[in-house]
């Protein structure tokens, strides 16, 4: 009797063990898409930003230092490597690219311009992706990194090498800070 007993918590502690580790590999799996998914993203609005900038370029002669600001941010996000640095430097660029919507907003007949206001609107609709699938990211990672964390799935995580991932979070403070209207 007492063998039943020992085997059936050892069969328990076996199935436990098992699919907290299918629920890790899965959130993993799940985190790793939503970042691709954002990924992709990104990738679009690093390819229209060549054109977004030739187009200004045209208007804003005198405005370089900013436009080789956005070129740079631009190119340090596609060389990131890591989930890290695809972030920081994807920040770099988001603070890059305020600057130069700022100066597009300086040039009354560059706001007319119709491949301008088209290229505009299609950054637009990026950003707005973009910041969908920040969201998602960071709902999956929070489920991962909270089931990293509490016991008992922390043990699991341990044993297994699971490890907090980054979440997707504004570090420039100036972007916190909220935007000033004046007529």
């Amino acid at each position: 009797m007492i063998w039943i007993i020992i085997l059936t918590i050892v069969v328990l502690a076996v199935i436990w063990l098992i699919s907290s580790y299918n629920g890790f590999v899965t959130l993993r799996n799940k985190t790793e898409e939503a970042f691709s998914a954002m990924d992709v993203s990104l990738k679009k609005r690093y390819d229209l930003i060549p054109n977004y900038v030739e187009t200004v370029k045209g208007y804003a002669k005198y405005e370089s230092e900013t436009l080789e600001k956005v070129v740079n941010a631009r190119n340090m996000a596609l060389t990131a490597t890591t989930p890290e640095e695809k972030i920081e430097n994807d920040n770099l660029l988001t603070g890059s690219m305020r600057s130069l919507f700022a100066i597009a907003e300086s040039y009354p007949e560059l706001k007319a311009n119709t491949n301008f206001v088209e290229l505009q609107r299609q950054l637009s609709n990026i950003e707005e992706e973009i910041a969908g699938a920040r969201r998602y990211y960071n709902g999956v990672v929070n489920k991962f990194n909270t089931k990293t964390e509490v016991f008992p799935g922390s043990l699991v995580a341990g044993m297994f090498g699971f490890h907090r991932k980054p979440l997707y979070e504004v570090r420039d403070i100036q972007e916190r800070d909220n935007v000033k209207i004046s007529f």
